[in-house]
């Protein structure tokens, strides 16, 4: 019996449209400044890319600035807690918390974020987080795109 090879999914994100961002990639975004960012933060700027995420989403980015780590990462960047979180409450739009999706995370703390894009739906999750990631077939079936690509994010 031949085994079947598993479907290879592209990542892919729409040029415009609504997009829900984990944690390490809001950390990226606005404590790193990744380079490989800069695609989403023009979108966010431009006003293409459209940030969901909930309040517990803020809560979590912030208890994780607080982290020991992170706060030596925030000084050799020059930045503070409070410019990451005023970037956060600038280009995210805060939305009610949604009743959980039909599919679970591994990781309960990444739940939230399968939980919106699911609820938003024609969505982009940007996530890093392989306990994400390996829901990308089930999640597109929700019309939900996880994605671990950066320059897809804006592409045309």
């Amino acid at each position: 019996m031949r085994r079947k090879e598993p479907e290879v999914l592209e990542p892919c994100v729409p040029a415009a449209g609504q997009v829900v961002l984990d944690t390490n990639i809001v950390l990226d975004l606005f404590v790193f400044a990744d380079p490989a960012t800069a695609p989403v933060r023009a979108g966010l700027e431009a006003g293409t890319l459209h940030w969901q995420a909930t309040g517990a989403m803020r809560d979590e980015l912030a208890r994780v600035l607080a982290y020991p780590q992170i706060v030596r990462r925030l000084n050799f960047y020059s930045r503070t807690a409070e410019q990451v979180l005023d970037a956060f409450d600038r280009h995210a739009q805060l939305v009610e918390v949604p009743a959980k999706a039909p599919w679970t995370c591994k990781d309960a703390d990444d739940q939230k974020f399968i939980d919106l894009a699911v609820a938003l739906g024609h969505c982009t999750l940007l996530s890093k987080d392989q306990a994400v990631l390996c829901m990308r077939r089930r999640l597109t079936g929700a019309d939900v795109i996880v994605s671990p690509a950066w320059a897809e994010a804006c592409a045309a």
